[in-house]
């Protein structure tokens, strides 16, 4: 029988978590330099999917492990990676994840972090397990002086990866744009994931005001602020970068349990229910909204009857109001776009003929009803001039 330990878990995240992960994968992140990769690759880090763990499977190193683990040192130092973000951004919180690391995690670490132009991978391509830095790799790194880099995380101890203690979760305050970070090790072991959670930066100086952007992207600065209900996906998933992998890869929520006996639908074959959920994203930056994309795509079974799309404007200090009272107290949303019938595994098109006009916009809310899931979400329109806006907001949630 299922437990709910995922429920007190929840209750006691932090609420940087609801930001993006700048470094996974997906995104774009990669390892460029690892003193050590022996039993497990760096890259492993980065991996999008939870760690997972077969008690039988073992390399010509050692145990297989879903994570990043060194040997065991028997020279001076201490063991680090770099990591370079897939989107650069103000970082508000890690997770260091130490899952099935029990008896080899990691006893201690730090972060730190810069803001670097574009940087080349200083170790090879492909599988690294069993292998470790060369002295000439050393050297190259070596010209990012990345142990003077700015400290996030002093060095502290970690805990070892059972289920409850598994997710060592980091609070940064820290105001300046990362493209770089370092994970240091003390003085060896393993570690199974690293996550880290802000906003992406994008210096929209550079983009014409004429252009079409995709505002809510991740790339672009999007972010979640705020659902109802995230049982199978989490909301963020939807403003990652192209089409979804999988089911996993969207947002999904549980079956409303308010739905009625027997359904019935409207004039347009909508379906007539009392309930619906709800996920808000700022923009990346304000804009006018044209054109928009719900791509359901993989939810075949499970997606959404109908959708609408509501819009508004909110000051920094407005949005931390509305965050406190979980959206309760926000002014009155504008219609960005009317409620639509949706279809599975499809990608939907709404322009001129059915986008609202609202002007500049902050704020989007998508409601779906009754349940179900939608994997992307995209918002062109024109970015707001920036002599024309407040300054670019970075509140926590």
């Amino acid at each position: 029988m299922a437990t709910r330990s995922v429920l007190k878990e929840a209750s006691s995240q932090p609420h940087f978590i609801q930001f993006n992960n700048l470094a996974c994968e997906t995104a774009g992140g990669k390892v460029i330099f690892a003193t050590d990769e022996w039993f497990a690759p760096a890259r492993n880090l980065l991996k999008r999917e939870p760690p997972e763990f077969i008690a039988t499977a073992f390399t010509e190193f050692g145990k297989l492990m879903d994570g990043w683990e060194t040997r065991r040192k028997r020279i001076a130092g201490h063991d680090w990676c770099v990591v370079q973000l897939g989107v650069p951004g103000i970082i508000h919180g890690f997770d260091v994840d130490t899952s099935f690391f029990t008896g080899n995690f990691a006893p201690y670490v730090s972060v730190q972090a810069a803001c670097l132009d574009q940087t080349p991978c200083f170790i090879p391509e492909g599988d690294r397990t069993g292998t470790a830095a060369s002295q000439s790799q050393f050297e190259a790194v070596a010209q990012l002086k990345s142990d003077s880099w700015e400290e996030l995380v002093p060095m502290t101890a970690l805990k070892p990866g059972y289920s409850d203690s598994c997710h060592n979760y980091f609070s940064v305050t820290f105001a300046h744009r990362v493209t770089h970070i370092r994970l240091n090790i003390y003085p060896d072991g393993g570690v199974a994931r690293l996550k880290v959670y802000g906003i992406g930066n994008k210096d929209w100086s550079t983009v014409p005001s004429k252009d079409h952007v995709d505002l809510v992207a991740l790339v672009n600065g999007g972010v979640c602020v705020g659902y109802s209900d995230a049982h199978y996906g989490h909301p963020r998933n939807m403003i990652g970068l192209g089409r979804a992998d999988n089911m996993g890869d969207g947002w999904e929520t549980a079956r409303r349990l308010d739905r009625p006996k027997i359904l019935q639908v409207d004039e347009k074959g909508i379906l007539q229910v009392p309930g619906s959920e709800w996920a808000i994203f700022r923009l990346g930056h304000p804009g006018v909204i044209s054109k928009i994309e719900l791509d359901t795509n993989h939810f075949k079974g499970n997606f959404p009857d109908s959708c609408r799309i509501e819009a508004c404007s909110l000051t920094p200090d407005e949005e931390k109001k509305c965050i406190h009272s979980q959206w309760q107290s926000c002014p009155k949303w504008q219609i960005l776009l009317p409620p639509q019938k949706m279809k599975p595994h499809h990608r939907h098109y709404f322009s001129e003929e059915s986008v609202v006009r609202c002007g500049p916009v902050t704020h989007v809310r998508l409601v779906i009803a009754p349940d179900g899931g939608v994997s992307r979400l995209r918002l062109w329109g024109q970015p707001l001039s920036n002599t024309l806006i407040c300054p670019r907001q970075t509140s926590k949630l």
